[in-house]
Parts: structure tokens; sequence; C-alpha cells
């Protein structure tokens, strides 16, 4: 199947690779093991956000509430989307906003999928995650029951990273998308 003639090419005029899933998939740890694999940047828009912003996300929610954080992520996102060209993570509610989804349509993009016990064991289920702060795991189980069909809408490929780590996680990326090489490899 051929893309539209529309559609941006990845590196070029678009990231290489865009990262979704929930918190504990590994987004921020895979787009550093991929970006160095591949010899370009790795960007998160929740640090983009924070940067913006002049404050962490967990603060953002507590003092300005979720609808500032989120038009907070959506420009963010726009930005990114516009002029990245390495691999870049999105924050995890950041697809299920449907300009952000429209973005992602022509992206190359990958859903780090995980199942709960793995993302408890990495994220812990104490840490500053604004939404998680009420019955954690109930709220992350209720999150995926709402976010894994857009997840999947979004994606060009989907890649469980339960048993893996985040250079397992890039090879596997490497390997779907044969067109990525590697930096020092041959073209």
């Amino acid at each position: 199947m051929t893309a539209p003639a529309t559609a941006p090419t990845p590196g070029v005029d678009a990231p290489l690779v865009v990262l979704v899933g929930p918190p504990g998939s590994g987004k921020t740890s895979v787009a550093r093991a991929l970006a160095a694999r591949l010899g370009v940047q790795a960007r998160d828009t929740d640090a983009d956000v924070e940067r913006t912003a002049g404050a962490t996300v967990p603060e953002i929610f507590y003092d300005r509430g979720e609808p500032a954080f989120r038009e907070l992520e959506r420009t963010a996102v726009a930005t990114a989307l516009a002029e990245h060209r390495g691999v870049l993570a999105l924050g995890g509610g950041a697809p299920m906003d449907p300009a952000t989804r429209e973005l992602l349509h022509d992206q190359r993009v990958v859903f780090l999928d995980v199942g709960l016990a793995a993302a408890t064991k990495r994220i812990g289920m104490d840490a500053p995650r604004p939404l998680l702060l009420d019955a954690p795991r109930a709220t992350w189980l209720r999150l995926m029951d709402e976010r894994r069909p857009v997840y999947t809408e979004v994606a060009t490929l989907v890649v469980m990273t339960t048993e893996l780590d985040p250079d397992g996680v890039a090879a596997q990326v490497l390997t779907a998308f044969t067109d990525l090489r590697p930096a020092g490899s041959p073209a």
C-alpha cells in the first residue's frame, strides 16, 4: 500500500518514529535507545510541556487542571511533529485528542503495549502520575480500556514491551521498519 501523495516523509518532514502508549510502557526510555541506535535526537512532549509551563506535569494538573495540561500537550505535540526529525515520545493521553490523532494519521507510530504488572514495576504506583492517584491499578486498567483502541488506531506497529528492555524494543522497531538505518550501518 502506498502512502498518500501528501504524507510526510519520516525523518525529512516528520519524525522518524513516534511512540505512544500508557504510563510504564517505556516511551521515553525506548525513544532514547532507538534514537541512539539511529544517531538522531530523542524528544518527549511531556518534557516540552514542562519546559513551556515552567512546571512539572503533576504541578500543572494540580494547579491549573487537566484541561490546561491537555491544551499545552496538544500544542507541544503539534510543534514537535512539525519540527522534530528524530524519535518522538508522546504523553500517554496525547492520542486521545482528535486533533492529535489527525496529525498522527500519516506518521510512523509505534504503540508500546504493556501489561499492568510490568507497568507497575517500571513506574511504581506511588510515582507522581496525576491520573493514577486514586486506586492506581484500577485507574491504569480503566485508562487502558479507554485508550487501547485509540493507540491501536493510530499505530503502524504494536510492540509488547512487557518482557523487553528498551534496547530489545528498539531492535524490534528496527526489524519492523527496514528502511530505518542504525547510525554507522551501510545504506
